[in-house]
C-alpha cells in the first residue's frame, strides 16, 4: 500500500508541468491553448489511465492526487507571484538608468551645439587672421626667396671679385679654383627656374675663363710656370734652380757657325790679359752683346727667318742669335760675380750694369719672358746675400748723410705752394726715392722669395729710420713749436702716407699674395693666424706694423705740439679768465660791442698759432692740428671761464660776443661752420643769454625732473633732453644746464 501512495506524486509534477507550460504558453499565444483543447483532454484522459488504472480499487488514490496537484500548484502560484512582486523595482531602475542616460546625452547635445557655435564663431572672427597670417607667410616666403636669389647672386659677385684679385696678384691657381667654385654652382641652379640668374653666372663663367685661358697663354704666365720650382725653394737651392733653366736647348748649327766669329771675338777682347777685361767695366762686353743683337736682328729676320721658315723650323732665327750671345755674357757675369763679393763698389756697379742689360734685353730687343736673361745668376745665394747687404750698408750711410745735411728739414718745394701740400723736409724725400729706387732694383727679380727679402730690407730701413727721427724729435721738444720739430712731424707723416699708398700698389700685394702662399717666415714673423689671414684676403698688409708706429709717433708729437700751444694760450688767457662779468654793464646801455680789452692777447694768440702751423705743417696734420686745439680750448673756455664766474645780462652778452664774433672767425678760415666744434661754449652762451621768462621755465621744469624722477616718456611735459634740444642744446647734460643757470645773477627778486 505504501507504493500507490508515493507513486502518484510523480506522476502529479508530469500533470502540473503539463498544466502550468500551457499557462505560461497562453501568455505567449492564447490561441495556440484553444487549439489545443481535444489535445489536453485526450493527455487528462491519459494521466488519470496511468494513475488511477481501470481498476475501481485504485479510485481511493484520486483523493490524495487531487491534494497533491493542489499543493504543487498553490506552491507554483507562489513562486509566480514572488517573481512578478520582484520585476517592478528592476524595471523603474533600469528605467531610470534610462531617463538618466538620455537626460545626460540631451546635454552633451546642448554642450556639443554650443561648442559648435561657438567653433563657428571663432572661426569667423579668426577668419581675417589667418587671411592676414597666410598673406604675411606668402610674403615671407618671397622674401626668403628674394634673399636667397641676392644671396647666390652676392656669392657670384664675391667669386668674381675673388678671380680679379687673384688675377692682379698673378694667383692663378686661386682664380681657377674661384672659377670652379661658379661652376658648382651653375650645375647647382639647373633645377631651381632662375634663367636669368643661371644665364648671368654662365656669362660671367665664359668671362673669366676666357680671360684665364688667354693669361695662361701668355709669355707671362709661361714664365711663371717655368720658374715655380724657384719660387717654391729657398736661398740655397736658388743655384741649382737658375742652372735649370739655363739649361735650353741646344741651337741649331747654322746659328752655332754663325756664332763662331763673335764667341771668337767676345773670348779675344773680355777674357785674358786684354785692357777691355776689365772687372771695373762691366759694361764693355754687355754693350758689345747688344751692338751684336741690335746690328744683326734684321738680317736674322730678312735672310736667315725665311730659310727657318721653308724648312719647317719652329724658332725664330732673331731669337736664337740673341740667345747664342746671351750664354756668352752670363758665362761672363757669372765669373765676374764670384770675383767681386768682396769690392763692394765694383759689386755695385756690375749689379747695376746688369739690371740696365736686362732692361734694354726686354723692351728694345723683345727677348722672350719665358727665356732666362741674366737675372737669374743675381739669385745665387752668396750673390744674393752680396746684394742684400751692400744694399743695406749703402742705405744706413745715405741715410745719416740726409739727417746730417744743411738742408735736410727744410722742403725743396717750400717756394711752390701748389707742390708743397705735404711740405716733406728733403731727408724724409730722399729716403723715400732711396727705397724706391731700391724697389725698382729688385722689381725685375724673376722669383719671389728672393724680392721678399728685400721687401724685408725696406722695412727694416723704414724702422731705422724712424727711430732716427724719433732720436732728432726728442732733442727737439723743449721747443715744439719750432720749424725743425714740425718738419720732424711732417717727415713722419710723408713717409706714412707714401707706405699707405704702396700698401695698394698691385707690386707690393704680389708680395703679400707670394709671402702668404709660401709662408715666408722672415717677412710673417710675430704675425698670428688673424694678421695671416687679413693679408691673404687683402685686408692688411704688409706695412701695417710700421704704419701702425709712425702713426702713434705721429699722434704724440701732434698732442706735444698742441699742449705748448695750450699753454701759451692759457697764459694770455689769465685776464680774460678773471674778468668781472658779474658787473658788467648790460648790452642796452652800450651803444655798440666791442671785444673785451682782457681777450686781446688771447685772440691774438689764438691768430699767430694758427697761421704758424698752417705755414709749418702739411694739409692732412694742419687739419688735425686746428681741429684738436679747437676741442682743447673748447674746454678750456668752458672750465675756466664759464664754470669759474657768475654772469650779469651784460657778462653774458659780452662772452656770446667775444665767441661768437672773434673766436669763432679765427678758426672759420679753415671750415664753414667752426662753432661746431666749440658745442660746450657755444651752448654755454645759449643758456646764459636766455630771457629770463624762458630761464625761469627751463630751470623749473630740470628741478622737477631732478627731484622727482618723473617718467618722463608717459609724462604729458617735455623731457628734458627734448626741451634742450629745443633750444638747440644737444651736448650740454640736464645737471650741467643746471649748473650754467645757477650762474646767471638776474633772476626776479635778486
Amino acid at each position: 500500500m505504501a507504493a500507490p501512495i508515493t507513486a502518484p506524486p510523480e506522476n502529479t509534477m508530469e500533470v502540473t508541468d503539463y498544466f502550468v507550460k500551457p499557462a505560461y504558453s497562453t501568455r505567449q499565444s492564447t490561441e495556440s491553448f484553444s487549439a489545443d483543447s481535444e489535445e489536453l483532454q485526450d493527455y487528462v484522459v491519459n494521466f488519470l489511465d496511468k494513475q488511477v488504472g481501470s481498476e475501481t480499487q485504485f479510485l481511493t488514490n484520486v483523493g490524495d492526487l487531487l491534494e497533491n496537484l493542489t499543493a504543487e500548484n498553490s506552491a507554483l502560484e507562489e513562486q509566480v507571484l514572488t517573481v512578478s512582486s520582484s520585476v517592478p523595482p528592476k524595471v523603474s531602475e533600469a528605467l531610470s538608468a534610462a531617463e538618466g542616460c538620455r537626460s545626460s546625452l540631451e546635454d552633451l547635445l546642448q554642450r556639443e551645439q554650443l561648442i559648435f557655435n561657438m567653433l563657428h564663431q571663432h572661426r569667423q572672427v579668426a577668419q581675417p587672421w589667418m587671411d592676414n597670417l597666410r598673406q604675411t607667410c606668402n610674403q615671407v616666403d618671397t622674401i626668403e626667396r628674394h634673399m636667397k636669389y641676392l644671396r647666390c647672386l652676392q656669392h657670384i659677385e664675391e667669386l668674381s671679385a675673388a678671380v680679379q684679385q687673384c688675377l692682379m696678384t698673378s694667383s692663378i691657381q686661386e682664380a681657377i679654383k674661384a672659377v670652379d667654385s661658379m661652376a658648382v654652382l651653375d650645375c647647382g641652379l639647373n633645377q631651381s627656374g632662375c634663367s636669368h640668374l643661371q644665364n648671368f653666372l654662365r656669362e660671367t663663367l665664359c668671362f673669366w675663363h676666357k680671360i684665364i685661358k688667354d693669361r695662361l697663354a701668355s709669355d707671362d704666365i709661361i714664365s711663371q710656370r717655368a720658374l715655380a720650382s724657384c719660387q717654391g725653394l729657398p736661398s740655397t737651392q736658388l743655384v741649382s734652380s737658375a742652372t735649370c733653366l739655363l739649361q735650353a736647348p741646344p741651337l741649331c748649327l747654322p746659328i752655332q757657325i754663325m756664332l763662331l766669329p763673335l764667341r771668337r771675338r767676345f773670348k779675344y777682347h773680355f777674357y785674358g790679359n786684354r785692357q777691355t777685361n776689365s772687372l771695373s767695366k762691366p759694361e764693355w762686353y754687355l754693350t758689345q752683346v747688344l751692338m751684336w743683337m741690335g746690328n744683326n736682328s734684321a738680317f736674322m729676320e730678312e735672310k736667315i727667318q725665311p730659310i727657318l721658315d721653308r724648312a719647317e723650323a719652329s724658332f725664330s732665327a732673331r731669337v736664337e742669335l740673341c740667345r747664342g750671345l746671351l750664354s756668352l755674357v752670363q758665362e761672363k757675369v757669372a765669373s765676374d760675380a764670384s770675383r767681386l763679393l768682396y769690392d763692394d763698389v765694383l759689386f755695385c756697379h756690375l749689379v747695376e750694369e746688369v739690371l740696365q742689360f736686362e732692361k734694354e734685353l726686354r723692351s728694345n730687343h723683345l727677348y722672350p719672358a719665358v727665356l732666362p736673361g741674366l737675372l737669374h745668376l743675381l739669385l745665387e745665394d752668396a750673390v744674393l746675400q752680396k746684394w742684400l747687404t751692400v744694399e743695406k750698408k749703402m742705405a744706413v750711410e745715405k741715410m745719416d748723410a740726409m739727417l746730417s745735411a744743411e738742408g735736410a728739414w727744410s722742403s725743396q718745394y717750400k717756394d711752390i705752394s701748389d707742390m708743397d701740400e705735404l711740405k716733406a723736409p728733403d731727408c724724409a724725400e730722399t729716403f723715400m726715392t732711396l727705397l724706391q729706387v731700391i724697389t725698382e732694383r729688385y722689381r725685375a727679380l724673376p722669383c719671389p722669395s728672393a724680392q721678399l727679402k728685400f721687401l724685408e730690407l725696406q722695412r727694416e730701413l723704414v724702422d731705422d729710420f724712424r727711430i732716427r727721427l724719433t732720436q732728432v724729435m726728442k732733442e727737439e721738444s723743449r721747443c715744439p713749436l719750432g720749424v725743425r720739430y714740425c718738419a720732424i712731424l711732417n717727415a713722419v707723416n710723408y713717409i706714412s702716407t707714401i707706405l699707405g699708398d704702396w700698401a695698394d700698389n698691385v707690386f707690393f700685394l704680389q708680395l703679400q699674395q707670394a709671402a702668404v702662399s709660401h709662408g715666408e717666415e722672415m717677412v710673417l714673423r710675430g704675425q698670428g693666424t688673424m694678421e695671416v689671414g687679413r693679408l691673404a684676403s687683402l685686408e692688411g698688409s704688409l706695412f701695417d706694423g710700421l704704419l701702425a708706429l709712425l702713426d702713434r709717433l705721429k699722434g704724440d708729437m701732434l698732442g706735444r705740439l698742441l699742449e705748448w700751444t695750450m699753454r701759451e694760450i692759457t697764459e694770455k688767457a689769465k685776464p680774460y679768465c678773471q674778468d668781472r662779468w658779474l658787473s658788467l654793464p648790460s648790452q642796452h646801455d652800450q651803444s655798440t660791442m666791442t671785444l673785451s680789452s682782457t681777450a686781446c692777447p688771447m685772440m691774438l694768440c689764438v691768430r699767430d698759432r694758427l697761421l704758424n702751423l698752417h705755414n709749418v705743417l702739411s694739409l692732412s696734420l694742419f687739419q688735425l692740428a686746428w681741429q684738436g686745439l679747437a676741442e682743447r680750448l673748447d674746454n678750456f673756455l668752458y672750465q675756466n671761464v664759464i664754470l669759474c664766474n657768475h654772469f650779469s645780462d651784460g657778462g653774458a652778452a659780452q662772452l656770446q660776443f667775444d665767441m661768437t664774433r672773434n673766436l669763432f672767425p679765427l678758426f672759420g678760415h679753415y671750415c664753414k661752420r667752426p662753432e661746431n666744434f666749440f658745442k660746450h661754449v657755444k651752448e654755454a652762451c645759449l643758456i646764459l643769454c636766455l630771457n629770463v621768462g624762458s630761464a625761469i621755465l627751463l630751470r623749473t621744469l630740470l628741478n622737477e625732473s631732478e627731484e622727482e624722477m618723473r617718467d618722463w616718456t608717459g609724462a604729458g611735459d617735455p623731457s628734458p633732453e627734448a626741451a634742450l634740444n629745443e633750444l638747440g642744446v644737444y651736448c650740454l647734460a640736464p645737471c650741467d644746464v643746471l649748473i650754467l643757470l645757477s650762474l646767471r645773477t638776474s633772476w626776479p627778486g635778486q
